[in-house]
């Protein structure tokens, strides 16, 4: 499981953000945060080697600027696509790209999302060029989304905008319909993988969304074998399996009732 996040802000041409109007942005969107943030001078001045350190706290951010496209994933942006059709065209014509990280190990992961969630929001605010952002490798989702979402990083559970951090994606096999996440892996060791012969699908959407922000805020609580549902009569059973539809990635497979395995 990963104990930190990487971020990465897709930027139409290379540039370094204006860390002081970040900082001002960060106390504006976030009133919060205001009495934590801070920024040396050096970091202030934009420095040569693109590179910036944002105190929050007892928290450091770094950001740096790197004047390339990422690596291409076609995988990622396929993905993407599905719900946002100008994804690979960002992918192509991106020319830069902003690297957003918390500094040190063994960090709280819901802490160190919201608080990257929140930088990433003022970084779009301040930084016109910016055209999507990829979280961790997983996931990837064009900014006016990540402007609108990231004003809720620190919205109480189950209201922080978990779906910036984890896609979940339908799928259809013989017997009915399924949803996956993709992200979940890095907070909980393992993804949901929901099959239905029952459900309707924005009824398994979001179930498995609701299931998803639970782990996120609870932690890994579903043991193999368990059960878990509304009531009596909705028991869904979950087994740890490496999935036999997703290239054997470890999931939570989620089953109501019917045999599929």
């Amino acid at each position: 499981m990963s104990k930190s996040f990487l971020a990465f802000v897709l930027l139409e041409r290379p540039v370094a953000p204006d860390m002081m109007a970040l900082a001002t942005a960060l106390r504006t969107r976030h009133p919060e945060l205001a009495k934590e943030i801070d920024v040396g001078a050096e970091d202030a001045r934009q420095g040569s080697a693109g590179g910036s350190i944002l105190r929050c706290g007892d928290q450091l951010i770094a950001i740096m600027s790197m004047p390339a496209a990422i690596p291409q994933d076609p995988g990622l942006w396929s993905r993407a696509s599905r719900a946002w059709p100008e994804a690979k065209a960002i992918a192509a014509r991106h020319r830069g790209h902003l690297i957003v990280s918390v500094v040190g190990r063994n960090q709280h992961l819901l802490s160190t999302a919201r608080l990257m969630t929140a930088v990433i929001g003022a970084l779009i605010a301040t930084v016109p060029e910016c055209q999507a952002v990829v979280w961790d490798a997983k996931v990837a989702h064009p900014a006016d989304l990540w402007l609108h979402l990231s004003m809720q990083s620190f919205a109480p559970f189950p209201d922080y905008p978990f779906p910036l951090w984890v896609d979940v994606l339908p799928f259809r096999f013989q017997k009915g319909i399924g949803a996956v996440t993709m992200g979940l892996t890095a907070f909980v060791g393992r993804e949901i993988q929901f099959q239905t012969s029952r459900l309707p699908l924005d009824a398994l959407i979001k179930k498995v969304a609701g299931l998803a922000v639970y782990l996120i805020e609870r932690g890994c609580v579903l043991k193999d074998g368990d059960t878990f549902g509304g009531d009596e009569r909705e028991r869904i059973a979950v087994r740890y399996k490496n999935s036999d539809q997703f290239n054997g990635m470890p999931v939570f497979l989620c089953t109501d009732g019917s045999s599929y395995y």
